[in-house]
């Protein structure tokens, strides 16, 4: 494929997936270099050098909320990563969630968007029944934004909870203490399954040496309170004392080593496959402009194995494309968004990225098919919203959507979302948004995800205003006017950005196009681990 509009999408795309990089690059560095080499001369080992002597060498892992928090509490020089890395990998062979806080950010503290991300990675344990790993080093919560992470149902207390749940449903928790453990956060550890300590770095207390003077006059240091020899050899707190990080993340492995095998959810795999179309096409193929069209099943056809799928209804509802496929092996169910100006069953044409009453239906019924064969679904977004007017309100649009979110919403099978393109509206929703939970959400760099475009949105709320005005007899000149749209346009252009959006964890990731493949698979391997709990059924529903 080779043309100046491809060329010029391919440009396009390499761009911002090199300026995803580039952003990665400085997250990673967390609290910056100057606190990386302060917490090195203590004898540690930084968070993403654990999590990387832990996991199992060249086997493939994802990120989850890198960009989490990116852009927030400014006022308070930030909190990159919200300041705990989330990864799901492989520790001896065996697919592990992990959750290391930064100590190089703000000591590891607590921030509100800290406590969203570890609910996040403790949701994922418990939808995919995935052995949890904590690596603890945190002073705690941040005091000054206590209000906003103390107190209510998905705060701090939360997550002692769900420590409770987790190991009533017999999914492993094994934490390690590998530097501060405090107050209210020193339950995380004790109410894991296994516990481990480090010498001389690790301490667990409910209150430090300083907090203990003041509030009952005794001295004592902190090794002595709440050391690895203390909680080791005379509390009992912690099962295993280990000399250094390297010995701790070595214990780490053995145990998981032992773990058993427990019944899977049956979901089918056969030799992977890479497609047959050169996946780097993928960056030519979607428009640097999101106005142009273009045609869904040269994606899939560069995402799936052997570039090969069987279309579910090729000629009906053609602005939504399902489709059964592999992806890495497994079998798949396709649901994409067609941005391509089409013709319906009755000779109109249909605008692209628009969900019409025949493709809310067609998708309905693929998903439906799906969970009666037990198939992973994938959506492939790049979705405008639902068809307006009053041809699509006779029609019955809001029914049949309605049928489209029920299905959604309902489904027992594992659900994967890839935000491609354009989020809007309602059609977030049909397509498995966040709130639909879906086991892994994830957009390249070329999503948006809004109530609807900046164009858009800059346009209405211009014309609210304008009327406004004058309604009080206020009049704005074309200059003002523009001046106008053009502020409430830049600053919709910034809250539609994937990384708003990543930053407040509407999406797990934003990925390299290239990754999707293994996003997918892994996702539909950890998600083989949970069995349904309940059969697929769809409720009251109109047909």
């Amino acid at each position: 494929m080779t043309d100046l509009g491809f060329n010029k999408n391919e440009d396009h795309n390499k761009l911002l997936v090199s300026n995803l990089n580039r952003k990665l690059d400085q997250i990673f560095l967390g609290g910056g270099k100057k606190k990386i080499e302060k917490h090195k001369k203590k004898g540690k080992l930084t968070a993403r050098e654990r999590i990387e002597y832990l996991l199992d060498k060249d086997a493939p892992q994802v990120e989850i909320g890198a960009f989490a928090a990116d852009g927030m509490y400014e006022q308070y020089g930030g909190c990159p990563s919200a300041g705990v890395i989330v990864v799901i990998g492989y520790v001896s062979g065996k697919q592990c969630i992990v959750v290391a806080n930064d100590a190089t950010v703000k000591a590891g503290a607590w921030f509100p968007m800290t406590g969203k991300k570890n609910l996040r990675a403790q949701e994922i344990a418990i939808e995919n029944k995935l052995p949890i790993i904590y690596l603890v080093d945190s002073a705690g919560v941040f005091l000054p934004m206590q209000d906003e992470i103390f107190p209510d149902k998905e705060h701090f207390g939360r997550i002692f909870r769900n420590n409770a749940v987790m190991s009533s449903m017999g999914i492993t928790q094994i934490a390690a203490v590998m530097g501060s453990c405090v107050a209210g956060g020193a339950y995380l550890p004790i109410m894991s399954d296994e516990a481990l300590i480090v010498e001389k770095t690790g301490s667990i207390f409910l209150a430090g040496s300083y907090l203990v003077k003041a509030a009952i006059g005794e001295d004592i240091d902190n090794e002595t309170l709440g050391g690895a020899t203390t909680h080791s050899e005379i509390s009992g707190v912690t099962d295993y004392k280990c000399k250094d990080d390297h010995d701790c993340l070595d214990k780490i492995k053995s145990i998981v080593d032992k773990i058993g095998a427990k019944p899977k959810a049956g979901f089918d795999r056969k030799k992977s496959a890479l497609p047959k179309e050169n996946q780097e096409e993928i960056f030519g193929i979607l428009p640097s402009d999101r106005a142009k069209q273009y045609e869904v099943r040269e994606i899939i056809k560069r995402l799936v194995d052997d570039s090969e799928f069987t279309e579910y209804k090729e000629g009906y509802g053609k602005t939504i494309v399902c489709c059964y496929a592999r992806i890495d092996g497994w079998s798949v169910g396709i649901v994409a968004n067609q941005r391509k100006l089409v013709k319906s069953k009755k000779g109109e044409m249909q605008f692209g990225g628009v969900i019409y009453s025949d493709s809310a239906d067609k998708a309905s019924r693929f998903i439906m098919n799906c969970n009666q064969k037990n198939i992973p679904l994938v959506f492939l977004q790049d979705v405008t919203g639902f068809m307006v007017g009053s041809r699509s309100e006779h029609g019955g649009i809001i029914k049949d959507g309605a049928k489209l979110v029920n299905a959604v919403s309902n489904s027992i099978v594992p659900k994967f979302t890839i935000v491609m393109g354009n989020s809007y509206g309602a059609g977030n929703y049909a397509m498995c948004g966040k709130a639909y939970d879906p086991r892994l959400i994830v957009s390249w760099p070329s999503a948006e995800l809004a109530v609807m475009g900046g164009s858009q949105a800059a346009k209405v709320l211009t014309q609210i205003e304008v009327a406004s005005k004058k309604a009080k007899g206020e009049q704005l000149d074309e200059q003002k006017e523009k001046e106008l749209f053009d502020s409430i346009k830049a600053k919709y252009d910034d809250q539609v950005s994937p990384y708003y959006a990543a930053s407040r964890l509407w999406v797990d990731a934003i990925i390299n196009p290239l990754d999707t493949r293994k996003v997918i698979s892994m996702g539909i391997e950890m998600a083989n681990h949970a069995v349904p709990e309940k059969p697929f059924n769809l409720g009251l529903i109109q047909t």
